[in-house]
C-alpha cells in the first residue's frame, strides 16, 4: 500500500485507491518550502480581511501551517477529527472519480507544488491549491455537507466521450504548463487544441453541467452580499494573484443560481465573472434543483439515450429496483418511453446496489435485452400484479406463454421461475425456449439459452457506473501522461542548497551560517532570484540589521528593472515583513 490509512480511506472502494499515490515528503526542496512560505503568509495576511471566516478559523482546524508544507499523515491525524481524510495523487484525476473521493468524505490533494516562475497560479492541481485551498472551509461543517453531496450526485452524472477528451487535453496542458524548460509554442498549441474542444462539445452532458457548478462554487465561489461578498473557492485562495484581482470592480459579480450550471468556463484565464451565494446552505439548494434535473431522478427514454451516447458503463433502476448495469447500446422507443433496452457485453443485474445471485458480469457476459413497460391491453402492471393476478394471466412456473408489450414488443417461452423483490414484486422471469421478437426483427433466440426478462413498468433512473461497485474490475484506469519531474542543474542544486541553509538558520537548528555570504553569493551566481533575498530581508529586519536590510532592498530594486514582472512579488514581500514588524 503506498499510503498509510485510517478509518476512512479503509472505506474506499479498491477502484478509486489506485489513484492515490505516496506523498514522498522528502522530494519537496528548501525552494519548494519557500514557494509555500510566501503564498501562505501573503494569503493569510490578505486573505483574513477577504475570505470567510471559516478560512482562517480552518486552518488551524486542519493542522495546516504557514511555514511548513503540510504532510498528508499529519493531515490526516487531524482531519479525521472533522471526518474527513486526505490522500495524494498525480495531478488532474477524472472528474468522476475525483467527485466520487468527495462522496466519501476524501479531501483529493495533488502533492506537487507549483515552481517558484508560477507562483502566483497554475492551471495544475498543486498541493497549494488543495491542501490550502480545500481543506480549511471544509471544517465548516454546512459546507463539508455540500462537498460531500456534491461528489455523491456528481460521481453520478452521465458523462460524453468529449468530456474524457476534454480532461486528457486539460490534465496535458496542467503537466507540460508546470514543466520546466517547455517550449512556448507546446503551451500554444495545447491552450488552442483545448479552446477547439470547447467549442465543438455539443450539447453539454450532466457531467459538463456539474464540472460547471463545481468551478464556480468549491473552485471559484464567493459568498454573502454581490456589494461586499468575501472568498471560499479554493482557486481564489491558492491565488495570491487572483484572490485580489477577484475583488475589483472589473470582475463582475452575479448572486449564485442554477444558471451557473450552463456557464462555462476556462481554466487558462482569469475569471470574468463570479457567483456569490449568500450562505453555504443555498449552494446545496441548488444542488438539490440541478440533481432533479438529471437522469439519476428521471430515468425515462432521455436517461437511457444518454448512457447510449457516453458509450460508458452505466445503470438504468427499473420502477422495481431491478439495476441494469452495463454499456447500453440500444433502445427501442414507444411513445417517447423506453420499451425495450439492451446491452453489449458484460452486464450484471442488482436490487438496492447489490448484486443477484447468478446475475453477474460472468452470466450475462454477451449482454442483456429486455421490455420495459407495459402488456398491451392490460391496464395492471406486471410489477403490480398479485400472485392471483399472474396466474390468471398464465404469468406461472410451467406455463409457455406469449407476451405483448406495448410498442411491438413480444416475448414467447415457457417460464421457468421469477425473482421478487423485498416488498414481494417480481422483478425478474426466467424462461427457456424463447423467442423475443420486435416487429419482423428478432432479439433473442430459443439456441442463446435461458431468457432473463426484466420486470418493470418504467426506468426511474439512469447514471454512470455500475449500481453494484463489487460487479465490475474498476480497477483499469490508465494515465495517459504523468507529470513531469524536472531534472535539476548543479547550479539550481546549489541555489537549493542555499535556500535550504537561510531555512535552518530561521528555524535555529543552525545559526552559525553567514546570511551575508549567502546574499554574496546569491547576488552575483544567482542575480535573477528574488525569493531568497525577500527571506534574507525579513531575518535582517528581524535582527535590527538595518544596514544589511538596505543593501538587499537596494539589490531588489535592480532585480525588479530586470524583470518587472517579479515587482509586484517583490514589492508584498517586503511590505509583508515591513508591515509585521510594525504590528508587533
Amino acid at each position: 500500500m503506498s499510503f498509510e490509512s485510517n478509518p476512512i480511506l479503509d472505506k474506499l472502494p479498491s477502484h478509486l485507491k489506485q489513484y492515490i499515490k505516496p506523498q514522498n515528503y522528502e522530494d519537496y526542496s528548501a525552494i519548494d518550502q519557500a514557494v509555500w512560505r510566501y503564498v501562505m503568509r501573503k494569503n493569510v495576511d490578505y486573505l483574513s480581511t477577504v475570505a470567510h471566516k471559516s478560512y482562517v478559523e480552518g486552518l488551524e482546524k486542519t493542522g495546516i501551517s504557514v511555514d511548513h508544507i503540510p504532510n498528508m499523515y499529519g493531515m490526516n491525524r487531524i482531519l479525521k477529527e472533522i471526518g474527513w481524510a486526505a490522500v495524494a495523487v498525480d495531478g488532474f484525476i477524472p472528474p468522476a472519480a475525483f467527485m466520487e473521493f468527495q462522496a466519501y468524505n476524501v479531501l483529493v490533494i495533488a502533492s506537487d507544488i507549483r515552481q517558484l516562475e508560477h507562483i502566483e497560479y497554475t492551471p495544475a492541481p498543486d498541493i497549494i491549491h488543495e491542501g490550502a485551498g480545500h481543506a480549511p472551509i471544509i471544517a465548516n461543517p454546512e459546507y463539508a455537507e455540500y462537498l460531500r453531496r456534491f461528489g455523491e450526485i456528481g460521481s453520478k452524472a452521465i458523462s460524453s466521450a468529449k468530456d474524457y477528451e476534454l480532461y486528457e487535453a486539460v490534465r496535458y496542458l496542467s503537466i507540460i504548463k508546470e514543466a520546466a524548460g517547455t517550449p512556448i509554442a507546446d503551451i500554444e498549441k495545447a491552450e488552442k487544441h483545448i479552446e477547439q474542444l470547447q467549442q465543438n462539445m455539443g450539447e453539454p452532458s450532466e457531467m459538463a453541467l456539474i464540472r460547471n457548478l463545481h468551478w464556480w462554487t468549491v473552485e471559484y465561489g464567493l459568498i454573502g452580499t454581490v456589494e461586499k461578498p468575501k472568498i471560499y473557492g479554493a482557486g481564489l485562495l491558492s491565488s495570491i494573484g487572483e484572490s485580489a484581482w477577484c475583488m475589483t470592480d472589473k470582475v463582475k459579480k452575479i448572486p449564485y443560481s442554477i444558471e451557473a450550471a450552463h456557464t462555462s468556463f476556462d481554466i487558462t484565464k482569469p475569471q470574468p465573472q463570479l457567483f456569490v451565494t449568500p450562505d453555504f446552505a443555498f449552494l446545496s439548494q441548488v444542488l438539490e434543483e440541478f440533481a432533479s434535473s438529471m437522469s439519476l431522478r428521471k430515468g425515462g427514454l432521455m436517461g437511457v439515450e444518454k448512457l447510449i451516447n457516453a458509450n460508458e458503463l452505466g445503470t438504468i433502476e427499473l420502477s422495481t429496483g431491478l439495476q441494469i448495469s452495463g454499456i447500453f447500446s440500444d433502445v427501442i422507443a414507444f411513445e417517447n418511453k423506453p420499451v425495450y433496452v439492451q446491452t453489449t457485453g458484460e452486464t450484471a443485474l442488482s436490487y438496492r446496489e447489490k448484486e443477484l445471485v447468478g446475475h453477474s458480469r460472468e452470466d450475462h457476459s454477451n449482454g442483456f435485452g429486455s421490455p420495459i413497460g407495459k402488456l398491451k391491453g392490460i391496464n395492471l402492471a406486471i410489477e403490480d400484479m398479485s400472485p392471483r393476478d399472474l396466474k390468471a394471466y398464465n404469468i406461472y412456473e410451467g406455463e409457455t406463454i406469449s407476451l405483448e408489450f406495448e410498442g411491438d414488443i413480444k416475448v414467447k417461452g415457457e417460464i421457468i421461475t421469477g425473482t421478487r423483490n423485498l416488498m414481494g414484486k417480481i422483478i425478474l422471469i426466467t424462461m427457456r425456449n424463447c423467442t423475443v421478437t420486435h416487429g419482423k426483427n428478432v432479439l433473442f433466440k430459443p439456441e442463446s439459452g435461458l431468457y432473463n426478462m426484466a420486470v418493470g413498468e418504467r426506468v426511474i433512473s439512469a447514471f454512470n457506473g455500475p449500481a453494484d461497485l463489487s460487479s465490475f474490475n474498476l480497477v483499469t484506469h490508465e494515465v495517459s501522461s504523468e507529470t513531469i519531474k524536472p531534472i535539476k542543474s548543479d547550479a539550481r542544486k546549489k541555489l537549493e542548497q542555499y535556500y535550504e541553509q537561510i531555512r535552518h538558520y530561521r528555524e535555529g537548528s543552525n545559526t552559525t551560517i553567514s546570511r551575508n555570504k549567502v546574499f554574496k553569493e546569491i547576488r552575483e551566481k544567482y542575480p535573477n532570484d528574488w525569493l531568497l533575498p525577500v527571506e534574507l530581508y525579513e531575518l535582517a529586519r528581524n535582527n535590527n540589521d538595518n544596514g544589511f536590510a538596505q543593501e538587499i532592498r537596494t539589490h531588489l530594486e535592480n532585480v525588479k528593472l530586470n524583470n518587472p514582472n517579479v515587482g509586484h512579488l517583490i514589492d508584498d514581500g517586503l511590505s509583508l515583513v515591513d508591515g509585521q514588524l510594525v504590528n508587533q
